[in-house]
């Protein structure tokens, strides 16, 4: 069954490996002129990233209000919102925060503000910032299994929120935007894997168990705790050596694809000026050889 973590975490992957793919490829073509974008248009739509953002906090809304709740609403009868229906109203909230920056970046970027860099970015940190805030202060306590998964799930939101703060004052800076697209990848895939372990049933380590309709994991004693808890360290572990590996490799293969455009380029254009300054020295020679037959 589908689940909120995994299409939320699908979005932030594809939106952090659009953005990390951009930012090596604007670099590597022009590293000393390098100014990037919050947001990156594509020949097929020049809004095709932010539409993506819309659609995927709509379904996630979805998700979480309307087809996950048994009634498929998430109030009582008597119009309250239930308590082991909290977590549903949190969960979408933080989509509806990127909706929302996904909406006005639109808008910012068709009227042509003068302000679009500063604020497209500050709607994207008041994003994260909402998604870091829900999180810590959840209305279900996080313990043992769920508890560690959170805590790195807020670590990499805090690095987000970083990233996108400090974008504004160092707009040009190539390693706040690789930093920010690692994070948002990362996120991603962090998301999907808390879907698959934590809500899957049949996923949890041996000892622990999902209730749906509690929506929780318990397991059985604290040293089925422990473990469990210890394997969360080494899933995030493994994840962040496959990441480093991958991105670096990733930037290497960009760099040479297009860092040799940029030279070829520079190269075709130094040969005129090239000519030139050789036709001159001949022009001399000739001047030469011709005042000492005189």
């Amino acid at each position: 069954m589908l689940e909120g973590h995994q299409v939320l975490g699908f979005g932030f992957f594809v939106i952090g490996l659009w953005h990390f793919f951009n930012h090596i490829k604007l670099h590597a073509l022009c590293s000393k002129s390098y100014t990037p974008t919050l947001w990156f248009p594509t020949t097929i739509s020049r809004y095709l990233e932010l539409q993506f953002i819309m659609v995927s906090c709509t379904i996630f809304i979805a998700l979480e209000l309307f087809i996950s709740p048994n009634r498929h609403q998430p109030f009582d009868p008597d119009g309250t919102i239930p308590s082991n229906h909290l977590h549903n109203f949190e969960h979408s909230s933080m989509a509806m925060s990127f909706l929302v920056y996904a909406i006005f970046a639109l808008i910012l970027d068709r009227k042509g503000s003068k302000a679009q860099h500063e604020l497209t970015h500050l709607l994207a940190a008041i994003a994260f910032a909402q998604q870091l805030l829900l999180i810590h202060l959840h209305s279900r306590d996080h313990m043992g299994l769920e508890g560690q998964y959170h805590y790195f799930l807020q670590l990499l939101i805090f690095v987000c929120l970083i990233t996108t703060l400090t974008g504004i004052g160092f707009p040009n800076s190539f390693l706040v935007s690789f930093v920010r697209s690692f994070s948002v990848m990362f996120q991603g895939v962090w998301l999907m894997i808390m879907g698959f372990l934590l809500w899957t049933p049949g996923f949890q380590p041996k000892g622990c168990v999902t209730h749906l309709r509690e929506y929780m994991v318990t397991c059985s004693d604290d040293e089925a705790t422990h473990r469990a808890i210890s394997l969360v360290n080494i899933q995030f572990s493994w994840l962040l050596i496959i990441f480093t590996i991958f991105s670096m490799s990733f930037y290497l293969i960009l760099l040479r694809r297009y860092g040799k455009k940029v030279e070829y380029v520079s190269l075709r254009k130094e040969e005129p000026y090239r000519e030139e300054n050789d036709s001159n020295v001949d022009v001399e020679s000739q001047k030469e050889s011709t005042q000492e037959r005189i």
